[in-house]
């Protein structure tokens, strides 16, 4: 049995992806649940999260060892082999991470070239297509993982399809704004389409002795982030785009007809959470290279802002606890330590 992977995923950038994806990593190795952060954005935010730049230079300048998803996929890409497994990078006891690279873009053109031939039954098209969750499911044996956790770019294309066929479940981050809500215009067909499109494909997978994802990519709910607060309200400028929020989710992610009672996000079973913006809190954290609620006195965590890394605290371990639960609930089996 596969290791369910969650993907955050929204196709505009700018919504705290990454440090949703960095911060709920952490939350859930604290809670005792082995994780595996898989850093698929060519960019490298999230591993540049998770390491410091010594060890970074370190591990893109390797040559021989898989030791970043790009080295992973390149035998496959090079025609030299299939995938290697990864050498994971072990960041907590419960916390191992398989770092990004940006040379995963030259790998974009043969995920592009791969889709429409595995239409032919074309073997070597369904292995590059897989890649990524081979490699993901690799390094989570490795780790005896219990989840997987994804992190991409914002975009629509080859790469994020591939990343999105390796995951069993997608949260969506939102920012209270008009491009998040015309993201969810586009990224919920657009899910559709590439699942949909996997389901065909498999079905035309030729014999071959190679398991592959089942491409589920199911919409288990939403998260509002950075919204600016004033008496534990939003901003009125933000307000109007919080409230067209869950009715757009409903049309154009689950494909729902919208009627007029549909709830506030405060209220919507499908909003994860409305996550602060922690403002003074990010420049600290980076500084000490760890998660906001990790910071200490010593890291100039003290008076006002103890008491924000107290509650940042308990905001991501409910989050946590929610995803879990849900993502469970689509998989039809509790995700357990």
């Amino acid at each position: 049995m596969s290791v369910p992977a969650i993907t955050f995923f929204n196709n505009k950038g700018g919504v705290g992806e990454t440090f949703l994806v960095y911060h709920v990593a952490w939350m859930m190795a604290d809670m005792g649940f082995r994780v595996l952060a898989g850093d698929l954005d060519p960019q490298g935010n999230l591993t540049a999260a998770f390491l410091d730049e010594n060890r970074l230079e370190q591990i893109w300048e390797q040559t021989q060892s898989p030791a970043t998803i790009y080295k992973c996929v390149s035998p496959l890409k090079n025609g030299v082999g299939d995938v290697a497994a990864p050498v994971i990078e072990k960041i907590d006891d419960n916390l191992a991470l398989i770092p990004g690279d940006m040379n995963l873009l030259y790998f974009e053109e043969d995920l592009a070239q791969a889709w429409p031939k595995c239409l032919d039954r074309d073997e070597r098209a369904f292995r590059v297509t897989s890649a990524f969750w081979r490699v993901l499911q690799s390094g989570a044996s490795e780790h005896k993982a219990d989840i997987i956790l994804i992190d991409v770019g914002p975009n629509l294309g080859a790469i994020n399809r591939a990343a999105l066929i390796a995951s069993d479940c997608v949260v969506i981050p939102l920012g209270p704004d008009l491009f998040s809500l015309q993201g969810l215009r586009n990224l919920g067909p657009t899910l559709i389409q590439w699942r949909t499109g996997w389901k065909e494909r498999l079905g035309k997978k030729p014999l071959m002795d190679l398991p592959m994802p089942e491409g589920r990519m199911e919409a288990i709910g939403y998260i509002v982030i950075q919204h600016s607060i004033r008496n534990d309200r939003p901003l009125h400028a933000y307000q109007k785009w919080i409230s067209r929020i869950p009715g757009s989710y409903r049309e154009h992610v689950l494909k729902e007809k919208v009627t007029a009672d549909v709830p506030e996000v405060s209220n919507d079973p499908h909003c994860f959470q409305l996550v602060k913006h922690y403002r003074s809190l990010m420049p600290m954290a980076q500084e000490a290279n760890k998660p906001i609620f990790h910071l200490k006195p010593a890291d100039g965590a003290i008076g006002s802002h103890a008491a924000a890394v107290l509650s940042a605290g308990r905001d991501f371990e409910d989050l946590a606890k929610k995803i879990l639960e849900r993502a469970g609930k689509a998989l039809q089996r509790p995700i357990t330590r």
